[in-house]
């Protein structure tokens, strides 16, 4: 971990990741993305943290993307696969994340955004693919896919223009909608949300969505049963209705 990026670990089993280079607009160069590596395998390494929420210093910006002089200062052509820490892409993570968006999130500020499972908007955001302003790519994009229209994707990619977070949330980008300074009450109320679930449950339901995501329909049920069957067995899944039978709140062993 550096000063880049701040990780606070709650004693609720939500951690917090905050890209802290705000003078920078949080972009990411090579201090961020370092310090976000190693604050992705903190997560996922600690039993009890499970949920982390991605945010940025400051108000301006969530993050204003990649470090466009790093890439004039070393001539970069293909960015190296495993350059930026994305979660389940270059970082394998089995818990759900939360970017919780606080200003710009361009180019690559969108893609880490992208990445996370859920997103959580200020009301001042602004979302943006840009890589056609500076004669760069975004294939990082392509799962977008599965989240907006094919006409919306297409017109913020090839024109590179800013959309708004209301406009986000419309096209189904963003969850939800906080005031500013509301931002992240709204996000730790969203991660207290999933907390309340029984944690193999709330795994084997994000395997669920991303084998659906990425899987025909037959084969994504097939594959959904699997996924779920270490679930259905499991002592968490005798707690749950016997603390339902029993009108008390369950106990949570994982497993």
């Amino acid at each position: 971990m550096n000063d880049a990026v701040l990780f606070d670990a709650r004693d609720d089993g939500i951690a917090i990741i905050t890209l802290n280079q705000p003078e920078n607009r949080n972009a990411l160069g090579r201090e961020i993305r370092e310090g976000l590596f190693a604050a992705w395998e903190r997560f996922e390494r600690d039993p009890a943290l499970r949920v982390a929420i991605l945010t940025g210093a400051g108000e301006k910006a969530f993050c204003a993307g990649g470090d466009l002089k790093e890439m004039v200062e070393t001539g970069m052509q293909v960015p190296p696969r495993d350059m930026f820490p994305l979660p389940y892409d270059t970082i394998e993570l089995s818990k759900p994340t939360i970017a919780a968006v606080n200003g710009v999130a361009f180019a690559g500020g969108w893609m880490i955004a992208q990445a996370c499972d859920l997103c959580v908007a200020s009301t001042t955001a602004r979302f943006a693919i840009t890589e056609v302003k500076v004669g760069r790519s975004s294939p990082w994009a392509a799962p977008l896919i599965h989240m907006i229209p094919q006409r919306i994707m297409m017109e913020i990619i090839l024109t590179g223009k800013p959309i708004t977070a209301q406009r986000a949330y419309e096209i189904g980008l963003v969850n939800r909608l906080a005031e500013p300074d509301a931002l992240m009450d709204k996000a730790l109320e969203l991660a207290g949300e999933i907390l309340e679930g029984a944690p193999l449950s709330v795994k084997s339901g994000r395997d669920t969505v991303m084998l659906a995501t990425e899987m025909g329909r037959a084969a994504a049920l097939q594959a959904a049963r699997a996924a779920s069957e270490y679930t259905y067995r499991s002592d968490d899944a005798q707690e749950g209705p016997r603390a339902f039978a029993e009108k008390r709140p369950p106990d949570w062993k994982s497993r």
